[in-house]
């Protein structure tokens, strides 16, 4: 049983193995054919005018189809099923955040309809924008909407990534005319490789061979015949090899003069672009300062107005504890006086209560807690009631002060 066990988890890593040497290869091929693609576009653009009948584009627009499709996630229905999907999905909802992009105008085309229709025109019109590079990018940054679509070993997950990015950026040097009309957006039929352009051997002064086997090419054929009529030949065949070469290097040299203008351009747009994000950053930057100014003289005042109101609360503290202090100075002075005070109280307070408070009898409510009232009802008292009047007007309560 144990040595049955240890075969099958040989076998279950060396199944594993196979696959991720599989998917390795898988991803080497695509991108190794991309590269080759994308320096045949180059070199034909220096001839002619890249369109939809170009071979070298539908072939380029094949491989970046596949690259993009690279183990894509499928949609999950309703009923749990993994439907097919295509990578249009994924670069609408991760190019949304590229500048004057052109997902809006794609979503709104009439003639196209499906997914990877869409998906074909936007790799056209991102082309004639000079800007695929770029959204490659921008889609390579959105890490979790990448991880969201992508299965593990995809491409766009690896390193291969960068180098892709990096890759296509030579194609904005180049003007390309595409109809978003035509036959090549045809969404129905998956988009197949043709990899007999990079299987051909073309012997060729860019080939491996170098300057030193020409030469001993040349010094076998002169020792087989030394006659002037073989010997001529080679040196013919070598005058247009080197007019070639000047040719090819003539090209190269015109196209690198149109990326490098091109990549100025770029730097420029940059260095503008940078220069407006630092006065921004200034703008902002004086702005917080200012807010953080205002914000400090708002809690200093804010800070005095408390001072201040405890300073009044703790005068008007004292001010109650001293009326207090007074009144029980008084109430102990004379309790005699506030016994009869708190009745002329009660009986201010039924009156108020049994009547409205009109001027009138506020008039008279004032005029009876004072003194001389008082004498002058005691006055108007029955006989009987008056029995000792000197004495109540003795009395140290009724005596002024």
């Amino acid at each position: 049983m144990a040595s049955l066990s240890l075969g099958g988890l040989n076998v279950s890593a060396r199944r594993k193995s196979v696959q991720s040497r599989n998917a390795a290869v898988e991803r080497r091929n695509l991108i190794t054919v991309c590269r080759f693609s994308v320096k045949t576009l180059i070199d034909r653009s220096c001839f002619e005018t890249i369109d939809d009948s170009s071979p070298e584009f539908n072939n380029f627009a094949a491989i970046l189809e596949q690259i993009l499709s690279h183990r894509l996630k499928g949609q999950i229905t309703w009923f749990g099923y993994e439907s097919p999907r295509s990578f249009w999905d994924y670069i609408r909802i991760a190019c949304r955040k590229v500048s004057h992009n052109c997902i809006c105008s794609i979503e709104n085309m009439e003639n196209v309809s499906s997914s990877r229709a869409k998906g074909r025109a936007w790799i056209r019109v991102a082309l004639m924008e000079k800007h695929l590079s770029e959204y490659i990018s921008a889609a390579l940054r959105d890490f979790k909407t990448t991880r969201r679509f992508y299965e593990d070993g995809a491409i766009v997950l690896g390193e291969e990534a960068n180098m892709l990015a990096g890759m296509l950026l030579g194609l904005n040097a180049i003007d390309f005319s595409f109809c978003l009309k035509g036959e090549g957006l045809d969404g129905n039929f998956p988009a197949v490789i043709d990899y007999t352009p990079y299987l051909k051997f073309t012997q060729s002064s860019d080939s491996i061979s170098s300057d030193e086997e020409e030469l001993r090419t040349l010094g076998s054929s002169g020792s087989e015949s030394s006659t002037p009529e073989n010997i001529g030949r080679p040196f013919i065949m070598d005058e247009n090899n080197w007019y070639n070469k000047c040719k090819r290097v003539e090209q190269k040299y015109r196209l690198t003069l149109e990326q490098k203008g091109y990549l100025e351009e770029l730097v420029r747009l940059r260095e503008t672009q940078l220069a407006e994000s630092v006065s921004q950053n200034k703008l902002l930057l004086q702005r917080i300062e200012d807010m953080d100014l205002a914000h400090k003289m708002e809690k200093e005042q804010l800070e005095y107005i408390i001072v201040e109101l405890q300073d009044q609360l703790k005068s008007f503290q004292s001010l109650d504890q001293l009326s207090a202090e007074v009144s029980l100075s008084q109430t102990s002075l004379d309790p005699g006086n506030s016994q009869d005070g708190d009745g002329k109280q009660d009986g201010l307070n039924l009156l108020s209560e049994g009547k409205e408070d009109t001027p009138s009898l506020l008039g008279l409510c004032g005029s009876l807690t004072s003194v001389a009232s008082y004498k002058s009802l005691t006055s108007l008292k029955s006989s009987e009631y008056l029995a000792s009047p000197t004495a109540e007007m003795t009395s140290p309560g009724l005596t002024p002060s």
